[in-house]
């Protein structure tokens, strides 16, 4: 895959991991367990500010692998997460320790992206929603973390008088 293209995604990608991160940084304290909505179906500490964000960056790290396959998020991460009717996690996240995760994947984001050949961009990608490249998994993924950034961010201007400014490219260059 050429550097331009490599470049161009990284850009994105970056740019929606930033504004994900400064969500988070903005988000107050008394905001951090707040419901985003209720619906009859769905418990309401499944919308809380931490537990959106937690799920955004456990998705975007397994999503990098490629395959749900032998997939661990870092401790104390569970894969909690894959079990839709489970329960929550055990604690609160709290924000630094959610910012230490997504950091973390910024960087195996950049890793992955930077390593990216084109024999690797076509290897098929299968989950239970369907199946895809990894090329196409690498958007998929950026327009999921996009959205619950943004999901978060509106939550913010809605809640409080802080949103962070939307990201147009990433602070890393490649």
């Amino acid at each position: 895959m050429n550097a331009i293209m490599k470049e161009s995604i990284w850009q994105q990608f970056g740019a929606s991991i930033d504004y994900l991160e400064d969500t988070i940084r903005s988000c107050p304290h008394q905001i951090w367990e707040y419901s985003l909505w209720e619906t009859p179906d769905t418990e309401p500490e499944f919308s809380q500010f931490w537990y959106v964000a937690y799920h955004t960056l456990f998705w975007l790290d397994l999503y990098l692998t490629g395959t749900e396959d032998g997939f661990l998020p870092p401790p104390p991460f569970t894969l909690i997460e894959q079990d839709k009717k489970g329960p929550l996690p055990d604690v609160v996240y709290g924000k630094e320790r959610v910012l230490d995760y997504l950091s973390l994947c910024r960087k195996t984001c950049y890793k992955t992206i930077q390593s990216l050949t084109d024999e690797m961009s076509q290897k098929r990608c299968v989950f239970s929603w369907g199946e895809c490249s990894f090329f196409e998994l690498l958007i998929y993924n950026m327009r999921h973390v996009h959205g619950h950034a943004s999901q978060l961010n509106m939550l913010l201007g809605q809640q409080s008088d802080v949103q962070p400014d939307y990201v147009t490219q990433s602070r890393d260059k490649m």
